[in-house]
Formats: C-alpha cells, structure tokens, sequence
C-alpha cells in the first residue's frame, strides 16, 4: 500500500478529514498522500499520523504520479479535474453527483457491489450518503426475500 499515492481533493473538507482519519487507522506505514483543496485551502498544514503535510491547490496537473484520485468536492470540481487525473493514470472514487447517471460509470457501494469496480473506465461514482446504509440494510434483506419497492423519503439540507 505505501507504493501508491492517493490524492485527495476537498482533503480541509469533513468528507476528506474522515477520508484521512480512516487512512491513518488502517494502514501502517502511510501510502504516500497528496492533499488537495482549494485555493482558499492552499498552504494549509494537516497532520497525518504524526506527518505534517500541505495542502496544495487542486487543478488539472494536480494528478502527475498519482495511483488513486478520491474526489469529495463540488459537481463543478469533479467534473472539471475528475478526467484530468484520469488522464494522468489515476483511479477516481468520485463523491459528487456527476458522474452517477453515466453508463460507463460503476455506481459502488463495496459491501453491496463491490464487484463492480472491475468494469470502471477509470471513474468509480459513490451513491449519495443516504442511498449507501439503506442498500446495505435492503441487499441481505433482498437475498433472503425480494423487495420489489422501497419508499424513502429524506429531508437533507
């Protein structure tokens, strides 16, 4: 694991903090990480298990040497840098809406689907933060007996 480097867009965000708090938790040592964000976020200093690292201004040429691209950040942002990192060789997980609906995107949740990521043309989209618990509670519920429907209603901000 500490042969690849991950890049992580929106890394000052909650989404990337979580993103890095889990990263430190499981692996030992560190893969390299490469913290991306805005430019209002630029120059910013995180530790990471005990490794002080900068924040550097997300863009287009961010993704040289990078292995896996996590994207937490705006439609705007993921459909701008998400092919560009693509283009540098990078695997996305893209955390935003855009790319959801594509065809040629594996919409993942790993518990549920995680099988799916080996069609990926280089982008692998997550479901919405609601959509994720319920098909991890509906999908041994539907081996066990199918669903045919479920109505959900979420009231989000």
């Amino acid at each position: 694991m500490q042969d690849l480097t991950f890049a992580v867009v929106g890394a000052t965000g909650a989404v990337g903090a979580e993103f890095l708090r889990i990263v430190q938790q499981r692996y030992t040592p560190l893969p390299n990480l490469k913290l991306l964000a805005s430019s209002r976020s630029a120059g910013k200093r995180i530790t990471v298990a005990g490794q002080e690292l900068v924040v550097d201004e997300a863009s287009e040429a961010s993704f040289e040497g990078v292995d896996v691209a996590f994207i937490s950040a705006s439609s705007e942002v993921s459909q701008r840098l998400g092919p560009a990192a693509v283009a540098a060789g990078a695997v996305v997980i893209d955390d935003s809406s855009v790319f959801r609906m594509e065809a040629k995107v594996p919409l993942v949740v790993p518990e549920v689907n995680g099988a799916d990521v080996d069609w990926h043309e280089g982008i692998i989209s997550i479901p919405n933060c609601s959509t994720t618990p319920l098909v991890m509670v509906a999908q041994p519920l539907h081996q066990a007996n199918p669903i045919v429907r479920i109505v959900a209603d979420t009231y989000q901000s």
